[in-house]
Protein backbone atom coordinates (compact mmCIF):
# COMPACT_ATOMS: atom_id res chain seq x y z
CA UNK A 1 0.00 0.00 0.00
CA UNK A 2 1.27 3.68 -0.80
CA UNK A 3 1.57 6.40 2.02
CA UNK A 4 -0.39 8.14 -0.15
CA UNK A 5 -3.97 7.00 0.54
CA UNK A 6 -3.77 8.19 3.99
CA UNK A 7 -8.02 8.74 3.65
CA UNK A 8 -10.90 7.46 2.44
CA UNK A 9 -14.23 8.69 2.35
CA UNK A 10 -17.69 6.47 1.91
CA UNK A 11 -20.34 8.41 1.04
CA UNK A 12 -23.36 5.92 1.59
CA UNK A 13 -24.11 3.93 5.06
CA UNK A 14 -26.01 1.23 3.78
CA UNK A 15 -25.08 -2.11 2.94
CA UNK A 16 -22.65 -1.14 0.32
CA UNK A 17 -20.98 1.54 2.31
CA UNK A 18 -21.04 -0.87 5.41
CA UNK A 19 -19.13 -3.40 3.25
CA UNK A 20 -16.82 -1.31 1.91
CA UNK A 21 -15.98 0.11 5.08
CA UNK A 22 -15.65 -2.96 6.46
CA UNK A 23 -13.14 -4.10 3.86
CA UNK A 24 -10.71 -1.28 4.44
CA UNK A 25 -10.22 -2.57 8.02
CA UNK A 26 -10.37 -6.15 7.09
CA UNK A 27 -7.07 -5.88 4.34
CA UNK A 28 -5.31 -3.43 6.47
CA UNK A 29 -5.85 -0.04 5.52
CA UNK A 30 -4.78 1.83 8.97
CA UNK A 31 -5.60 5.19 7.67
CA UNK A 32 -8.75 7.64 8.19
CA UNK A 33 -11.70 6.44 7.59
CA UNK A 34 -15.25 8.59 7.15
CA UNK A 35 -18.42 7.05 6.02
CA UNK A 36 -21.46 9.86 5.01
CA UNK A 37 -25.13 8.69 5.44
CA UNK A 38 -27.64 10.63 4.86
CA UNK A 39 -30.24 8.89 7.41
CA UNK A 40 -30.00 9.42 10.57
CA UNK A 41 -29.92 5.32 11.32
CA UNK A 42 -27.48 3.07 11.40
CA UNK A 43 -26.85 0.88 8.62
CA UNK A 44 -30.01 -1.71 8.36
CA UNK A 45 -30.92 -4.40 5.84
CA UNK A 46 -33.46 -2.74 3.44
CA UNK A 47 -35.43 -6.21 2.51
CA UNK A 48 -37.03 -6.54 5.55
CA UNK A 49 -38.42 -3.11 5.08
CA UNK A 50 -41.26 -4.08 2.34
CA UNK A 51 -41.52 -8.06 4.69
CA UNK A 52 -41.02 -8.79 7.97
CA UNK A 53 -41.27 -4.90 9.40
CA UNK A 54 -43.90 -4.13 6.98
CA UNK A 55 -45.83 -6.95 8.59
CA UNK A 56 -45.20 -6.28 11.81
CA UNK A 57 -43.51 -8.93 12.72
CA UNK A 58 -40.37 -7.78 13.19
CA UNK A 59 -38.93 -4.22 14.84
CA UNK A 60 -36.48 -1.83 13.62
CA UNK A 61 -33.94 -3.20 15.99
CA UNK A 62 -34.17 -6.94 14.23
CA UNK A 63 -32.72 -5.23 11.12
CA UNK A 64 -29.37 -3.89 12.36
CA UNK A 65 -26.94 -5.20 9.77
CA UNK A 66 -24.51 -5.31 12.51
CA UNK A 67 -24.14 -5.17 16.47
CA UNK A 68 -23.57 -1.65 18.05
CA UNK A 69 -19.96 -2.69 18.97
CA UNK A 70 -19.38 -4.48 15.53
CA UNK A 71 -19.38 -0.43 14.47
CA UNK A 72 -16.98 0.77 17.17
CA UNK A 73 -14.45 -2.19 16.72
CA UNK A 74 -14.35 -0.62 13.02
CA UNK A 75 -12.39 2.63 13.88
CA UNK A 76 -14.47 4.35 11.50
CA UNK A 77 -15.72 7.88 11.65
CA UNK A 78 -19.69 7.96 10.92
CA UNK A 79 -21.67 10.41 9.95
CA UNK A 80 -25.44 10.17 10.38
CA UNK A 81 -28.06 12.44 9.38
CA UNK A 82 -25.45 14.23 6.58
CA UNK A 83 -25.78 14.13 2.79
CA UNK A 84 -22.71 14.92 0.46
CA UNK A 85 -23.98 17.95 -1.11
CA UNK A 86 -20.98 18.63 -4.22
CA UNK A 87 -17.76 16.63 -5.16
CA UNK A 88 -15.08 18.50 -6.01
CA UNK A 89 -12.67 16.36 -7.88
CA UNK A 90 -9.59 17.86 -9.00
CA UNK A 91 -9.93 19.63 -5.26
CA UNK A 92 -10.48 15.85 -3.48
CA UNK A 93 -12.75 17.31 -1.37
CA UNK A 94 -16.45 16.93 -0.96
CA UNK A 95 -19.03 19.08 0.60
CA UNK A 96 -21.63 18.38 2.85
CA UNK A 97 -25.25 19.66 3.49
CA UNK A 98 -24.37 20.66 7.28
CA UNK A 99 -21.67 23.15 5.69
CA UNK A 100 -18.54 20.61 6.06
CA UNK A 101 -16.18 19.56 4.02
CA UNK A 102 -14.00 16.24 3.78
CA UNK A 103 -10.93 15.64 1.84
CA UNK A 104 -10.28 12.47 0.48
CA UNK A 105 -7.20 10.23 -0.78
CA UNK A 106 -9.88 7.31 -2.00
CA UNK A 107 -13.02 7.87 -2.53
CA UNK A 108 -16.21 5.31 -2.33
CA UNK A 109 -19.64 6.41 -3.58
CA UNK A 110 -22.25 4.27 -2.50
CA UNK A 111 -25.44 6.85 -2.17
CA UNK A 112 -27.68 4.03 -3.72
CA UNK A 113 -31.06 5.24 -5.37
CA UNK A 114 -34.23 7.46 -4.56
CA UNK A 115 -37.78 6.72 -5.13
CA UNK A 116 -39.41 8.07 -8.49
CA UNK A 117 -42.09 9.90 -7.17
CA UNK A 118 -45.88 11.75 -9.06
CA UNK A 119 -46.45 15.16 -10.07
CA UNK A 120 -47.32 16.57 -6.85
CA UNK A 121 -47.09 13.47 -5.00
CA UNK A 122 -45.70 15.68 -1.55
CA UNK A 123 -49.14 17.54 -1.55
CA UNK A 124 -51.00 14.35 -0.09
CA UNK A 125 -49.95 12.90 3.12
CA UNK A 126 -51.85 9.36 1.98
CA UNK A 127 -49.59 9.07 -0.65
CA UNK A 128 -46.18 7.17 0.29
CA UNK A 129 -42.91 5.65 -0.88
CA UNK A 130 -41.17 2.78 0.59
CA UNK A 131 -37.47 2.93 0.26
CA UNK A 132 -36.53 4.14 4.15
CA UNK A 133 -37.02 2.22 7.19
CA UNK A 134 -38.96 5.46 8.14
CA UNK A 135 -40.80 5.35 5.30
CA UNK A 136 -42.10 1.49 5.94
CA UNK A 137 -42.87 3.02 9.73
CA UNK A 138 -45.38 5.03 8.24
CA UNK A 139 -46.56 2.49 5.74
CA UNK A 140 -47.46 0.44 8.78
CA UNK A 141 -49.09 2.85 10.99
CA UNK A 142 -51.43 3.23 8.03
CA UNK A 143 -51.90 -0.29 7.06
CA UNK A 144 -51.61 -2.42 10.34
CA UNK A 145 -55.35 -2.90 11.65
CA UNK A 146 -56.65 -3.77 8.22
CA UNK A 147 -60.02 -2.55 6.80
CA UNK A 148 -58.43 0.38 4.46
CA UNK A 149 -58.38 0.86 0.54
CA UNK A 150 -54.84 0.64 -0.71
CA UNK A 151 -54.03 1.28 -3.94
CA UNK A 152 -50.39 0.23 -5.23
CA UNK A 153 -49.27 2.57 -8.14
CA UNK A 154 -46.35 0.06 -9.94
CA UNK A 155 -46.03 -3.47 -9.90
CA UNK A 156 -42.32 -3.99 -9.71
CA UNK A 157 -40.70 -6.14 -6.50
CA UNK A 158 -41.27 -3.21 -4.10
CA UNK A 159 -45.25 -2.63 -5.58
CA UNK A 160 -45.98 -6.20 -5.14
CA UNK A 161 -44.18 -6.94 -1.92
CA UNK A 162 -46.39 -4.15 -0.22
CA UNK A 163 -49.38 -5.50 -2.02
CA UNK A 164 -48.62 -8.81 -0.47
CA UNK A 165 -48.36 -7.70 2.93
CA UNK A 166 -51.63 -4.95 2.90
CA UNK A 167 -53.74 -8.08 1.70
CA UNK A 168 -52.44 -10.19 4.73
CA UNK A 169 -53.01 -7.62 7.15
CA UNK A 170 -56.86 -7.88 5.97
CA UNK A 171 -56.97 -4.36 3.79
CA UNK A 172 -58.38 -4.02 0.33
CA UNK A 173 -55.87 -3.91 -2.50
CA UNK A 174 -55.70 -2.83 -5.97
CA UNK A 175 -52.58 -2.77 -7.88
CA UNK A 176 -52.10 -0.47 -10.97
CA UNK A 177 -49.46 -1.09 -13.94
CA UNK A 178 -48.96 0.39 -17.05
CA UNK A 179 -47.61 -2.54 -18.24
CA UNK A 180 -49.48 -5.50 -19.90
CA UNK A 181 -47.92 -7.84 -16.68
CA UNK A 182 -46.16 -7.09 -13.82
CA UNK A 183 -42.18 -7.28 -13.79
CA UNK A 184 -41.94 -7.61 -17.35
CA UNK A 185 -38.53 -5.96 -16.95
CA UNK A 186 -37.43 -8.59 -14.82
CA UNK A 187 -39.28 -11.65 -16.06
CA UNK A 188 -40.83 -11.13 -19.49
CA UNK A 189 -44.41 -10.99 -20.38
CA UNK A 190 -45.58 -15.10 -19.49
CA UNK A 191 -43.44 -14.88 -15.76
CA UNK A 192 -44.93 -11.48 -15.45
CA UNK A 193 -48.53 -12.72 -15.86
CA UNK A 194 -48.55 -16.00 -13.81
CA UNK A 195 -47.23 -13.42 -10.73
CA UNK A 196 -50.45 -11.30 -11.61
CA UNK A 197 -52.29 -14.28 -12.00
CA UNK A 198 -51.14 -15.49 -8.29
CA UNK A 199 -51.95 -12.15 -6.94
CA UNK A 200 -55.07 -12.40 -8.16
CA UNK A 201 -55.79 -15.37 -6.52
CA UNK A 202 -55.10 -14.68 -3.33
CA UNK A 203 -58.05 -11.11 -3.18
CA UNK A 204 -55.50 -8.81 -5.08
CA UNK A 205 -56.90 -6.61 -7.47
CA UNK A 206 -53.99 -6.50 -10.22
CA UNK A 207 -54.86 -4.12 -13.16
CA UNK A 208 -52.07 -3.76 -15.85
CA UNK A 209 -52.97 -1.65 -18.93
CA UNK A 210 -53.98 1.41 -17.26
CA UNK A 211 -52.72 5.24 -16.94
CA UNK A 212 -52.34 7.14 -13.48
CA UNK A 213 -53.29 10.28 -14.47
CA UNK A 214 -52.46 11.62 -11.01
CA UNK A 215 -52.76 12.05 -7.89
CA UNK A 216 -56.03 13.71 -6.17
CA UNK A 217 -56.68 14.49 -2.28
CA UNK A 218 -59.14 11.08 -1.50
CA UNK A 219 -57.35 8.80 -4.26
CA UNK A 220 -56.19 8.21 -7.46
CA UNK A 221 -57.36 9.26 -11.26
CA UNK A 222 -57.05 6.24 -13.25
CA UNK A 223 -57.73 6.57 -17.22
CA UNK A 224 -59.96 9.47 -16.55
CA UNK A 225 -61.60 8.12 -13.47
CA UNK A 226 -60.93 8.81 -9.69
CA UNK A 227 -60.41 5.90 -7.66
CA UNK A 228 -60.85 6.84 -3.66
CA UNK A 229 -58.27 5.45 -1.49
CA UNK A 230 -56.91 5.66 2.09
CA UNK A 231 -53.30 4.52 1.41
CA UNK A 232 -51.38 4.97 -1.71
CA UNK A 233 -48.01 3.39 -1.92
CA UNK A 234 -46.40 4.96 -5.12
CA UNK A 235 -43.50 1.83 -6.39
CA UNK A 236 -42.81 3.17 -9.83
CA UNK A 237 -38.92 2.76 -10.10
CA UNK A 238 -35.91 4.24 -8.22
CA UNK A 239 -33.28 6.54 -9.95
CA UNK A 240 -29.84 6.70 -8.79
CA UNK A 241 -28.53 9.18 -6.01
CA UNK A 242 -26.94 11.27 -8.29
CA UNK A 243 -27.40 14.98 -8.30
CA UNK A 244 -24.44 15.87 -6.25
CA UNK A 245 -22.06 14.95 -8.55
CA UNK A 246 -24.05 16.45 -11.58
CA UNK A 247 -20.88 19.24 -11.95
CA UNK A 248 -18.23 16.73 -10.56
CA UNK A 249 -17.03 15.73 -13.80
CA UNK A 250 -17.59 11.81 -13.29
CA UNK A 251 -19.86 10.51 -16.65
CA UNK A 252 -23.36 10.24 -15.19
CA UNK A 253 -25.80 7.99 -17.25
CA UNK A 254 -27.95 6.70 -15.24
CA UNK A 255 -25.62 5.56 -12.53
CA UNK A 256 -22.22 6.48 -11.82
CA UNK A 257 -20.67 4.89 -15.23
CA UNK A 258 -17.50 3.18 -14.34
CA UNK A 259 -15.07 0.58 -15.80
CA UNK A 260 -14.93 -3.52 -15.02
CA UNK A 261 -13.32 -2.81 -12.27
CA UNK A 262 -15.90 -0.55 -10.57
CA UNK A 263 -13.42 2.83 -10.47
CA UNK A 264 -15.02 6.08 -11.73
CA UNK A 265 -12.07 8.14 -11.66
CA UNK A 266 -8.27 7.85 -10.52
CA UNK A 267 -8.69 6.88 -6.86
CA UNK A 268 -12.85 7.11 -6.93
CA UNK A 269 -15.06 3.41 -6.53
CA UNK A 270 -18.51 3.15 -7.13
CA UNK A 271 -20.65 0.00 -5.73
CA UNK A 272 -24.57 -0.84 -5.20
CA UNK A 273 -27.18 0.94 -6.90
CA UNK A 274 -25.67 4.23 -8.33
CA UNK A 275 -23.05 1.75 -10.06
CA UNK A 276 -22.93 1.34 -13.88
CA UNK A 277 -20.52 -0.96 -15.13
CA UNK A 278 -19.56 -3.25 -17.97
CA UNK A 279 -20.45 -6.81 -16.88
CA UNK A 280 -17.74 -9.42 -19.09
CA UNK A 281 -19.27 -12.17 -18.52
CA UNK A 282 -22.87 -11.18 -20.00
CA UNK A 283 -20.46 -8.59 -21.97
CA UNK A 284 -23.39 -5.66 -21.27
CA UNK A 285 -23.20 -2.81 -19.37
CA UNK A 286 -26.02 -2.87 -16.64
CA UNK A 287 -27.05 -1.79 -13.07
CA UNK A 288 -28.64 -3.83 -10.67
CA UNK A 289 -30.34 -2.87 -7.48
CA UNK A 290 -30.10 -5.97 -5.66
CA UNK A 291 -28.79 -6.82 -2.42
CA UNK A 292 -26.29 -9.31 -3.14
CA UNK A 293 -24.46 -6.98 -5.84
CA UNK A 294 -24.85 -4.59 -3.03
CA UNK A 295 -23.02 -6.41 -0.73
CA UNK A 296 -20.59 -7.75 -3.46
CA UNK A 297 -19.66 -4.29 -4.81
CA UNK A 298 -18.85 -2.81 -1.75
CA UNK A 299 -16.59 -5.41 -0.67
CA UNK A 300 -14.84 -5.23 -4.15
CA UNK A 301 -14.53 -1.36 -4.72
CA UNK A 302 -13.00 -1.06 -0.94
CA UNK A 303 -10.33 -4.20 -2.53
CA UNK A 304 -9.88 -2.20 -5.97
CA UNK A 305 -8.85 0.76 -4.19
CA UNK A 306 -6.07 0.12 -1.95
CA UNK A 307 -4.98 -2.85 -4.69
CA UNK A 308 -4.06 0.15 -6.85
CA UNK A 309 -2.97 2.42 -4.06
CA UNK A 310 -0.73 -0.25 -3.60
CA UNK A 311 0.74 -0.98 -7.25
CA UNK A 312 -1.27 -3.87 -7.50
CA UNK A 313 -3.76 -4.86 -10.33
CA UNK A 314 -7.56 -4.27 -10.01
CA UNK A 315 -10.15 -7.27 -10.21
CA UNK A 316 -12.79 -7.10 -12.45
CA UNK A 317 -16.55 -7.57 -11.42
CA UNK A 318 -17.78 -10.24 -13.30
CA UNK A 319 -21.29 -11.99 -11.53
CA UNK A 320 -24.11 -13.53 -12.28
CA UNK A 321 -26.87 -11.63 -10.94
CA UNK A 322 -29.45 -12.68 -8.56
CA UNK A 323 -32.35 -11.49 -6.94
CA UNK A 324 -34.91 -12.95 -4.93
CA UNK A 325 -38.67 -11.51 -3.88
CA UNK A 326 -40.86 -12.91 -1.06
CA UNK A 327 -45.05 -12.12 -2.04
CA UNK A 328 -47.80 -13.78 0.04
CA UNK A 329 -46.86 -17.64 -0.40
CA UNK A 330 -44.15 -17.35 -3.14
CA UNK A 331 -40.76 -17.16 -3.38
CA UNK A 332 -39.13 -15.96 -6.48
CA UNK A 333 -35.87 -16.26 -7.44
CA UNK A 334 -33.76 -14.97 -10.85
CA UNK A 335 -30.24 -15.67 -11.82
CA UNK A 336 -28.73 -14.17 -14.66
CA UNK A 337 -30.47 -11.18 -16.90
CA UNK A 338 -33.68 -11.11 -19.01
CA UNK A 339 -34.48 -9.01 -22.16
CA UNK A 340 -38.30 -9.07 -23.78
CA UNK A 341 -37.29 -10.79 -26.73
CA UNK A 342 -35.21 -13.77 -25.16
CA UNK A 343 -36.61 -17.08 -25.92
CA UNK A 344 -38.21 -18.69 -22.48
CA UNK A 345 -38.69 -22.03 -21.52
CA UNK A 346 -40.15 -23.79 -18.60
CA UNK A 347 -37.96 -26.98 -18.44
CA UNK A 348 -39.15 -27.93 -14.91
CA UNK A 349 -42.67 -27.66 -12.61
CA UNK A 350 -45.45 -25.20 -13.72
CA UNK A 351 -47.28 -22.50 -12.64
CA UNK A 352 -50.44 -25.06 -11.98
CA UNK A 353 -47.82 -26.80 -9.76
CA UNK A 354 -46.90 -23.86 -7.74
CA UNK A 355 -43.67 -24.78 -8.81
CA UNK A 356 -41.22 -23.98 -11.53
CA UNK A 357 -38.11 -23.40 -13.50
CA UNK A 358 -38.04 -21.02 -16.50
CA UNK A 359 -34.69 -20.45 -18.43
CA UNK A 360 -34.10 -17.64 -20.55
CA UNK A 361 -31.78 -17.97 -23.95
CA UNK A 362 -30.49 -15.29 -25.98
CA UNK A 363 -28.00 -15.59 -28.73
CA UNK A 364 -28.34 -19.32 -27.95
CA UNK A 365 -26.79 -19.27 -24.69
CA UNK A 366 -28.53 -19.67 -21.23
CA UNK A 367 -28.69 -16.02 -20.05
CA UNK A 368 -31.43 -16.31 -16.68
CA UNK A 369 -32.97 -18.66 -14.68
CA UNK A 370 -36.49 -17.88 -12.88
CA UNK A 371 -37.98 -19.79 -9.98
CA UNK A 372 -41.17 -20.08 -8.09
CA UNK A 373 -41.00 -22.01 -5.25
CA UNK A 374 -38.13 -23.49 -6.72
CA UNK A 375 -34.49 -22.48 -5.02
CA UNK A 376 -33.14 -26.07 -4.98
CA UNK A 377 -33.79 -25.84 -8.97
CA UNK A 378 -32.64 -22.41 -9.63
CA UNK A 379 -29.63 -22.22 -7.56
CA UNK A 380 -27.89 -24.90 -9.71
CA UNK A 381 -28.25 -22.65 -12.62
CA UNK A 382 -25.59 -19.83 -11.14
CA UNK A 383 -22.60 -22.87 -12.46
CA UNK A 384 -24.33 -23.29 -15.89
CA UNK A 385 -24.57 -19.21 -16.50
CA UNK A 386 -20.86 -18.69 -15.38
CA UNK A 387 -19.77 -21.84 -17.78
CA UNK A 388 -21.99 -19.86 -20.57
CA UNK A 389 -23.27 -22.81 -21.50
CA UNK A 390 -25.50 -23.73 -24.80
CA UNK A 391 -29.69 -22.89 -24.06
CA UNK A 392 -30.35 -26.28 -25.50
CA UNK A 393 -27.80 -27.98 -23.14
CA UNK A 394 -29.26 -25.97 -20.19
CA UNK A 395 -32.92 -26.82 -21.25
CA UNK A 396 -31.92 -30.23 -21.08
CA UNK A 397 -30.29 -30.05 -17.63
CA UNK A 398 -33.39 -28.41 -16.26
CA UNK A 399 -35.43 -31.35 -17.78
CA UNK A 400 -33.88 -34.27 -15.38
CA UNK A 401 -34.79 -31.95 -12.53
CA UNK A 402 -37.88 -33.08 -11.35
Amino acid sequence: MTESLERVVVVGASLAGLRAAETLRQKGFAGSVTVVGAEPHRPYDRPPLSKKLLLGEWEPDRIQLRQPDSFDDLDVEWKFGIAASRLRLADQQIDLTDGNSLEFGGLIIATGATPRRLPEQGRHQHVHVLRTLDDALGIRQQIAEGGKRVIVIGAGFIGLEVAAIARQLDNEVIVLEGGSAPLIRGLGADMGAAIADIHRARGIDVRCGVTVDGLTATGVRVDGAELAADVVVVGIGVVPATQWLDDSGLELRDGIVCDQTLRAAPGIYAAGDVTRWPNPLFGEEMRVEHWTNAAEQGALAASNLLAVAGGEDAQPYAPVPFFWSDQLDQRIQFLGRSAPDDEVVVGAGSVADGKLLALYGRNGKLHGAFGLNAPRWVMPMRKLLLEQVSFDDAVAHAATLE
